[in-house]
């Protein structure tokens, strides 16, 4: 039988698969959710959670340096990764001896496609479904913020590096109710010092991830540029799957947290 995963590739997979590894932390968390506990045997370093698996399942290395022999001797049915957070030579190499399924989400839409194609190739077709009504009931019940506070959302530093209105954190900002400054950007683009202070933000967002920004990084922006800084939750920004419906609740707090500290 073959499948089709989101860049269009065909992929074949003769039953459904029970040796499965994921080369994505927020998919690994999905498979888990959808209850394929048994069926992982491989994840990366960075996939936190469940937390149990970190310990129960292989560690095939990072998501941009994973071990291709060291998964290929897992013989596993099926590999799930991402066409952003994975590297491009690394799945090609391994779809040359094993059926990769790539992901490339880039709004949420996306990611409920992803949702429901994968529960069709592991499964798991009702649970799938469920999800993506819940989280579409959800984001309805969310859509009421008027996207009225600017930000820029930092990912890194040294430099400084922020995220375009092309990506899916862009996406997520207009849905928490936040308008990106450097929408007007592509992907993943450098700033200064100075574009920060010199724009029209009104926030600055830190993320926790991938740079782990802590309270000392938020003091010495608000030094530097004069503008009000916040840590935000990088995963809840960031990570696709069953974690959207964690994202929307944290959105509320968010807002919450900004009307009482300011």
């Amino acid at each position: 039988m073959y499948f089709i995963d989101q860049l269009e590739r065909k992929i074949k997979i003769s039953s459904v698969p029970k040796r499965i590894v994921s080369l994505v932390p927020s998919q690994t968390e999905l498979l888990h959710y959808l209850g394929l506990e048994k069926e992982i045997i491989g994840i990366t370093k960075f996939c936190i959670y469940p937390k149990s698996w970190r310990k129960e399942k292989q560690k095939i290395g990072g998501t941009k340096d994973f071990k291709i022999e060291f998964i290929r001797s897992l013989s596993p049915d099926l590999i799930i990764g991402n066409k952003e957070e994975n590297t491009k030579e690394g799945l090609e190499e391994l779809a040359l001896t094993l059926p990769v399924w790539i992901s490339d989400v880039k709004n949420v839409n996306d990611a409920l496609e992803m949702i429901q194609r994968l529960g069709l190739i592991l499964n798991r077709n009702n649970e799938a479904d469920a999800l993506v009504l819940q989280i579409q009931k959800e984001k309805i019940e969310l859509e009421t913020f008027d996207n009225q506070l600017k930000c820029i959302y930092l990912i890194w530093q040294k430099p400084f590096m922020t995220v375009g209105g092309d990506t899916y954190i862009n996406e997520m900002l207009n849905i928490a109710g936040f308008k990106n400054v450097f929408a007007n950007l592509n992907r993943y683009p450098e700033l200064t010092i100075e574009q920060i202070k010199d724009s029209d933000a009104d926030y600055v967002f830190l993320s926790s991830e991938p740079f782990p920004f802590k309270v000392k990084h938020k003091q010495n922006l608000e030094k530097l540029t004069g503008k009000k800084v916040l840590l935000v939750d990088g995963e809840a920004f960031s990570w696709y799957g069953n974690r959207i419906l964690y994202s929307f609740k944290y959105f509320r707090k968010l807002h919450f947290q900004i009307q009482q500290r300011f």
